[in-house]
């Protein structure tokens, strides 16, 4: 076993040897058992997966939420000769079917997928035909209500895993907590001596706590920049429009600089980055949409213009520098005066009350069978898809209904073989049926567009017959299918007998998830501002202790933080009471006003453009507990 993995480390991803950690995890791996790794930003995560998918029969599924680092890790398994692909919204239609193809011929051994695309009841049916020897969790710690980024979908896999009869699961993070990581073992029952962690501490890192005025934090970034280490860097914002303002800053003073964050359109934060990777651009601004799964060896400083959400963030953006092992600098600009606009994105997320109880009572009112839109729930109830998602999945937490599956409400069907040709390549009855099923469709120009449930029910066949007949015009090349309008199908389970006690339990949960993010944050101002070595505080946060003090942060240094007091506006109760006089019905409860305020968007307000409005983010710099206190003070 062990000269075969050393033949593969050398053949296949041409490497001498293992980095720590690696070996243990893929042993575990091939002796049939699953396996979490907890490895720091660059240390090594995917060859655990990536090795041993090359000598286990059948695929190795990774699910990541990072388009990013598939496109990263797919191009360069492809030049190694290592057949992999991925699965996002930029493969088209022409790529899918060749990735289809593989995957039925059994030609593709790494699929990489966003954790959304297995709600695709098209794309499960099509795994549940496959040996499936691995799934791979990348950013594992979303599982984790604890941890600093729950994503709802990620609650699913463990339950999906065992549905598609996977031979082991792999969970990899670079941030785990030792609480996450327990909570991690338990959704896929990873035995505590199969948790593989190598440790937090980077010897290789300078960290730098800088007080700053934020009057003056462009020209104290601009003079840590002229004066740090040559080679790439990047600052981390919290803003879109701050990424924009500080790379036009930077190039104004000479710098090579380019912003880079969610907001932009897909090909300019592509160019963006391979700029990056290249060296044609030296500094990237960003938001944390930028550098998951991004990997370069050399990037020599990260700076924190505004502070992380979390010591969690802070240990993840910090790792990608120096990955090469090489001295490196990370500089944090901290100005308590950051935490406002950072708290007020956490309460941003906790529905109305209102809002919460108006949409169980709508779940609760359903039959036995139904479905749903999220977006248009969002809509409707105003709050915001993410939030929904979560609540869906308390819910089955709870035991009260259960996903059965999504299903699309509309497909699009382009003929690549003409339609008569089509009808002629079957027999008789399935030709008429064919005929029929495409009579039932809206002809465009380009398109027919049919309505399975809709033809279904004219044809008086299940819908199932209708999808399958899709599916396979597709598989056999005759037609494109563009599907949309997703509904995510549900069975109640169990109802509960008092609404107003399970209303109250989720929106402590909401309240609670707050309360959370609203403490990580007091942990950054906390150690931001410490006097002893800021690596050992550090590690001490993920479960580890470092023996002596790391002589080289800035506390070791000498260097002592003394962060001026947090400055703060005060609520404008003249703004508040006009904008309630407006009567806008998307701001209409406290919540709702105090969250428009504070440059919150919501579903609502979107919609009725109130982003243009003048009063929208006046108080942008002011705590949102306050605004919403003064918000319903005025009501009153």
């Amino acid at each position: 076993m062990t000269a075969s993995m050393q033949q593969h480390l050398q053949n296949s991803f041409k490497l001498q040897s293992f980095r720590p950690g690696q070996q243990q995890v893929i042993e575990t791996l091939l002796a049939g058992r699953s396996a979490l790794a907890v490895f720091p930003t660059g240390g090594g995560k995917s060859l655990c997966y990536q090795l041993p998918a090359l000598m286990l029969e059948g695929l190795t599924l990774v699910v990541s939420p990072l388009i990013a680092l598939m496109k990263d890790q797919v191009d360069q398994l492809n030049r190694l000769n290592i057949p992999a692909a991925r699965l996002d919204s930029s493969v088209d239609a022409e790529a899918l079917k060749h990735i289809y193809r593989g995957l039925d011929e059994g030609t593709i051994k790494l699929l990489y997928v966003a954790p959304e695309r297995l709600a695709n009841e098209r794309f499960l049916a099509r795994l549940k035909r496959l040996r499936i020897s691995m799934m791979a969790v990348d950013e594992a710690h979303c599982v984790s209500e604890w941890g600093h980024n729950f994503r709802p979908d990620y609650l699913k896999l463990a339950r999906l895993a065992g549905e598609l009869k996977v031979g082991r699961v792999l969970a990899l993070t670079a941030t785990a907590t030792p609480q996450v990581a327990g909570q991690i073992r338990d959704s896929f029952a990873i035995a505590a001596t199969d948790h593989v962690q190598t440790g937090f501490f980077r010897p290789n890192l300078a960290l730098t706590v800088a007080p700053v005025v934020p009057a003056r934090r462009d020209e104290q970034l601009f003079q840590a920049l002229s004066s740090g280490p040559d080679g790439a860097s990047i600052v981390y914002v919290t803003l879109q429009k701050t990424a924009e303002q500080v790379a036009a800053y930077l190039k104004r003073k000479g710098l090579s600089a380019r912003a880079y964050h969610a907001g932009l359109k897909d090909e300019a934060r592509h160019q963006a980055q391979e700029d990056f990777m290249t060296g044609k651009v030296d500094i990237v601004v960003a938001t944390i949409a930028f550098g998951m799964g991004i990997d370069k060896s050399d990037i020599r400083a990260i700076y924190h213009y505004n502070l992380p959400k979390s010591l969690e963030n802070y240990m993840q953006e910090i790792g990608r520098a120096g990955r090469d092992g090489k001295p490196s600098r990370c500089v944090l600009l901290a100005s308590l005066d950051d935490l406002t606009v950072l708290e007020n994105f956490s309460y941003g997320d906790t529905p109305d009350p209102e809002a919460l109880a108006g949409l169980v009572h709508w779940l609760l009112s359903q039959p036995e069978q139904f479905d749903l839109s999220v977006h248009e729930l969002s809509g409707q109830f105003d709050v915001r898809p993410l939030v929904i998602n979560t609540l869906l999945t308390y819910l089955e937490l709870e035991g009260v209904v259960r996903a059965t599956a999504p299903f699309y409400t509309e497909y699009k069907l382009g003929f690549i073989t003409p339609q008569d040709e089509v009808l002629a390549r079957f027999d008789a009855s399935r030709a008429e049926f064919l005929q029929a099923l495409f009579a039932t469709g809206k002809k465009g120009r380009t398109w027919l567009t049919l309505k399975p449930i809709a033809a279904a029910r004219e044809l008086q066949v299940e819908r199932i017959r209708v999808l399958n007949a899709l599916n396979y015009l597709e598989q056999q090349g005759m037609v494109e299918l563009r599907v949309a309008g997703v509904r995510q199908g549900f069975r109640m389970v169990n109802p509960p007998t008092s609404s107003q006690a399970l209303i109250e339990r989720l929106q402590s949960q909401f309240q609670l998830r707050e309360q959370r993010d609203i403490e990580r944050l007091q942990q950054v101002a906390g150690w931001a501002q410490r006097s002893g070595c800021y690596q050992q505080a550090l590690v001490e946060y993920f479960g580890e202790t470092l023996s002596e003090p790391c002589g080289q942060c800035s506390a070791c240094r000498g260097q002592t933080v003394a962060m001026p007091q947090r400055q703060y506006n005060e609520v404008d109760l003249a703004v508040i009471g006009k904008v309630r006089n407006e009567q806008h019905d998307a701001l209409a409860t406290p919540r709702q006003l105090a969250r428009f305020l504070c440059g919150i968007t919501s579903p609502k307000a979107s919609r009725a453009r109130l982003g243009r409005h003048p009063a929208f983010a006046a108080m942008v710099d002011t705590p949102f507990s306050e605004v919403l206190a003064g918000c319903g003070e005025s009501q009153s």
